[in-house]
C-alpha cells in the first residue's frame, strides 16, 4: 500500500514537468534547448545500443543516470570506444541537461517560500 502515494507523487510531479516542457517548447527562444536535450539523450542511447549491444531500455537508462550524475554503477561501458564516448558525452551532455533542468524550473514558476526563497533577489534588485 505505501507504493500508491509514491506513484501518485511521481505522476503529479511528472505532470508539472510535462507542462513546463510544453511551455518551453512553444517559446522560440527555448525550443532549441528542448530539442538539444532530446537529441543528446537519443544519440547516447543509439550509441550504447550499437556499440555496447545493450537493450534499448538499458541504453536509455544509462544515458539518463549518466547525464543526471546519478550513476548507480550497475551498467558501465566495456569497450574503449564506449569509454571515450562516455567521457565526451558527460562533458557535453551535462551542460545541456543542466540548462534544460534550469529551464524547466524557471518555467514552473516562482520558488516555494522558505529559506531557499531568501537567496533569490527581488526583481527590483536585478534592475
Amino acid at each position: 500500500m505505501p507504493a500508491i502515494p509514491i506513484i501518485f507523487a511521481i505522476w503529479l510531479m511528472s505532470a508539472h514537468v510535462r507542462r513546463a516542457a510544453w511551455r518551453a517548447l512553444r517559446e522560440p527562444r527555448t525550443r532549441g534547448l528542448v530539442y538539444a536535450t532530446l537529441v543528446i539523450i537519443v544519440l547516447g542511447a543509439v550509441f550504447y545500443r550499437t556499440v555496447e549491444g545493450w537493450r534499448w531500455l538499458d541504453a536509455f537508462y544509462f544515458t539518463i543516470i549518466t547525464l543526471t550524475t546519478v550513476g548507480y554503477g550497475d551498467l558501465a561501458p566495456q569497450s574503449d570506444a564506449a569509454k571515450l564516448f562516455t567521457m565526451f558525452y558527460i562533458l557535453v551532455g551535462l551542460g545541456i541537461i543542466g540548462s534544460f533542468v534550469a529551464l524547466i524550473a524557471e518555467a514552473r514558476g516562482p520558488a516555494l517560500p522558505g529559506p531557499a526563497g531568501l537567496l533569490r533577489r527581488s526583481p527590483a534588485e536585478d534592475a
